[in-house]
């Protein structure tokens, strides 16, 4: 018996899956019938102008799938026992609408906060390292890794943050894990319980509110001021609360750094309570007016301070590898959950990041960074203020990857949509509070702003999408 089929190029589908497609609906609205011969390999190939290697195809996978039986000289037939509703038609997949990914892998658009200066990242160096790595790797680097970290990358962070960011570590205690949100996550599944308090900067990351609320936290937002988290209000919103989380260094959005006394009393607080506090220490290393200030993590006696930092700002966001230093007294449990939850970063990348900074690249890129972001950040300021004037308000921070420009008029959500529009990817500040009445302002990222004359063209572009 033939069947009517009309070759398509247009579609996707290869040739032969079309053909297959056709038999199994001629089966399943009952022109083919249980028992009926299909026409030969090479009849139907010269019917329709087809190789028989296409035929050949198509043919194989209806027989693999049991809707057709071969039986030699006797020819090909439809299944004896086949029914037609054994045979259901095949559907046209329906399209779904798009998700609008928060990472998507496309090049960045400008003014995107989050990111390091893409432009200026030594590649040829990262290769050259990269690639040593891999032509010296034995066994070690084909059998399931360490599942806390690749141990010599665990020593140098522990050198480097031990130089650095004042913090006495050793490697058992660091854990590398793909990315903050993976901190977070190894963090909660170790020490939260379900419907724990825990304190948010308010306004604070949205994509820690996120990660936490999964978690199952109950989130007391506590507010800041010019001194940072306002810790005598998170005491009288949440005194029991069993976790704060905070950016003490450079709090994000607003950029202003938490105080001495504030840090003295948010530890004072957490060891009387036997609570723990998350330090997200995202962008310590870029500050432009005097030295990075210590880490919170620095003055932590009780151990109750877990530390968090990222070489996916540092470094290149691809990377997603960042580390969480514990106490000692936790890293058995620790060790246990990162076995169970193989939150692993590639270990070829483990290596490179461990030779950039073992053999002094690190500290080198690092160097340069500030001088270049210094640069860069102060060219989009003069852009903004040229071409807004005093319709934005810019809160110039010591240190930090973005801006914070608060608006004298407008909705911060229409603007940035308008904006996104025309490709130019700022983020709303309202968005980053959970429940008091928002600010309205822009958040800007100046990282890859490449020229004093790209940094007024972005400005003009903005000021009249904004209008």
């Amino acid at each position: 018996m033939m069947i009517p089929f009309e070759l398509d190029r247009s579609q996707s589908a290869p040739i032969y899956r079309q053909l297959y497609q056709r038999f199994r609906e001629s089966i399943a609205d009952g022109r083919l019938r249980p028992g009926d011969r299909v026409p030969a390999v090479r009849a139907l190939a010269a019917e329709l102008n087809l190789a028989r290697g296409t035929v050949d195809a198509a043919y194989q996978l209806l027989i693999g799938e049991g809707y057709l039986i071969a039986r030699g000289a006797a020819g090909t037939v439809v299944t004896p026992q086949l029914t037609p509703a054994a045979a259901p038609p095949v559907r046209t997949p329906v399209t779904s609408p798009t998700y609008q990914a928060t990472h998507s892998g496309t090049q960045p658009l400008a003014l995107q906060m989050g990111l390091p200066a893409l432009d200026a990242f030594p590649r040829k160096l990262w290769t050259r390292l990269a690639g040593r790595q891999l032509r010296q790797s034995g066994l070690e680097g084909l059998v399931y890794p360490d599942s806390r970290g690749y141990a010599p990358l665990r020593a140098a962070i522990a050198a480097y943050l031990g130089i650095s960011r004042g913090i006495t570590c050793h490697p058992d205690q660091v854990f590398v894990c793909a990315g903050y949100r993976a901190c977070l996550d190894l963090i909660s599944h170790t020490l939260m319980r379900q419907g724990d308090s825990c304190w948010l900067e308010e306004p604070g990351y949205f994509m820690a509110r996120h990660a936490l609320l999964e978690a199952g936290a109950q989130l007391v937002p506590v507010p800041v001021d010019d001194q940072g988290l306002d810790v005598a209000q998170g005491i009288a919103r949440a005194p029991d609360a069993r976790f704060a989380v905070v950016t003490p260094t450079h709090q994000s959005p607003l950029g202003v750094s938490l105080s001495l006394p504030r840090r003295l009393a948010l530890l004072e607080w957490a060891n009387r309570q036997g609570s723990w506090i998350i330090e997200d220490d995202y962008d310590s290393e870029y500050r432009y007016q005097g030295k990075p200030l210590p880490a919170l993590k620095s003055l932590d006696q009780q151990g109750r301070v877990l530390y968090a930092g990222t070489f996916s700002k540092v470094l290149f966001p691809g990377l997603r590898l960042a580390y969480l230093v514990v106490p000692a007294e936790q890293t058995r449990a620790f060790a246990r959950q990162a076995d169970r939850l193989h939150n692993h970063c590639p270990q070829l990348l483990q290596a490179t990041v461990s030779a950039f900074l073992n053999e002094g690249h690190f500290a080198r890129h690092l160097k340069k960074m500030r001088s270049l972001y210094a640069r860069r950040r102060q060219w989009l300021i003069d852009a903004l203020q040229q071409h807004f004037g005093e319709r934005l308000r810019i809160n110039a921070q010591a240190g930090g990857m973005h801006l914070v420009a608060g608006l004298r008029e407008g909705n911060d959500l229409e603007l940035v949509q308008r904006a996104q529009a025309v490709g130019i990817a700022i983020e709303p500040l309202s968005q980053w509070y959970l429940e008091a009445k928002p600010h309205h302002g822009l958040v800007i990222g100046f990282t890859n702003i490449a020229s004093a004359e790209q940094a007024s063209a972005v400005a003009l572009r903005l000021v009249q999408v904004l209008g």
